[in-house]
């Protein structure tokens, strides 16, 4: 089990040029990347989603990357060899269409001509490629050690929680059968103070109870719920299962509320209040899962 809080960074040195990648990420259904970097980097978006994508499957993920390059760092110079012999066959033209003009055209002048001479474009070389693939994989595996430590610690809260629920489902258990006896003494008890000593028709009373407890019967939602509860401690040992906790919370929840719409009892209306409420601290500790 991962978390989708996080954090990671990692950096790199050699040749003059430093760079540094920070990863932080935060819960979201699905994966979005929010990328922030020098104009360099843009040529390797593809790459660094797909090493992202990779390793994360959702949550707001904000790719951080800063370089620093010193004054003696190596720059290399490309020359336009193109430009530089149209700059050329430009002159030669001149010349020719006006004889008069000064000839005078050294080597040193056409290499002040713009862009003849020019500082290697950063955005048009890969040099820059393993140094950034390999801190971006480190700076991935710090931010995947984190989530894995926030990951245990979130399980252990579930498996608290879930422990919880199974107790308060075990409880509205050992109440359901006494609630049919409970109405039926309510329903006699009433019959007879209306009736003023009339003696009950047991048969009649009988019915009435039978319709009762057919309404208010929870034995499947409890044995749907004991089921879940099952399901979800096993999901919790898996990897990437945020999205199918998030379902089998939402079950959870469904057969919750049933027990509640179908209770005539107060001692089960409070079970299932508290059944509620535990199964929302699990929802919410459930956003936070991968």
């Amino acid at each position: 089990m991962h978390s989708m809080t996080g954090y990671g960074k990692a950096e790199y040195s050699n040749g003059g040029v430093s760079l540094t990648v920070e990863l932080k990420t935060v819960n979201n259904r699905y994966l979005d990347i929010v990328p922030k970097y020098p104009r360099i980097f843009n040529k390797y978006d593809d790459l660094m989603r797909k090493m992202i994508s990779s390793s994360l499957s959702r949550g707001r993920i904000e790719l951080m990357i800063s370089m620093k390059v010193s004054e003696d760092a190596e720059k290399p110079v490309v020359l336009d060899d193109v430009l530089a012999k149209s700059y050329y066959d430009s002159y030669c033209a001149l010349c020719e269409k006006y004889p008069l003009l000064e000839r005078e055209f050294s080597v040193y002048q056409l290499m002040r001509f713009p862009d003849v001479v020019k500082q290697e474009a950063d955005e048009d070389d890969d040099r820059y490629k393993d140094a950034l693939s390999a801190c971006l994989k480190s700076a991935l595996e710090n931010l995947d050690e984190m989530r894995k430590v926030e990951g245990e610690k979130l399980k252990a809260d579930l498996s608290s929680r879930i422990a919880e629920v199974e107790k308060v489902v075990a409880e509205i258990a050992g109440i359901a059968p006494d609630v049919k006896e409970s109405y039926r003494d309510k329903l006699k008890t009433r019959v007879e103070e209306y009736l003023e000593g009339v003696k009950v028709d047991e048969t009649r009373l009988l019915q009435e109870v039978a319709f009762f407890a057919d309404k208010s019967n929870i034995d499947e939602e409890l044995t749907r719920l004991n089921s879940h509860i099952s399901q979800f401690r096993k999901l919790i040992n898996n990897e990437n299962c945020g999205k199918q906790l998030d379902f089998l919370v939402q079950e959870l929840n469904r057969e919750a509320n049933t027990i509640c719409s179908k209770a005539n009892d107060i001692r089960v209306t409070d079970s299932g209040l508290k059944l509620k409420c535990e199964i929302e601290k699990i929802r919410e500790q459930i956003q936070n899962i991968e």
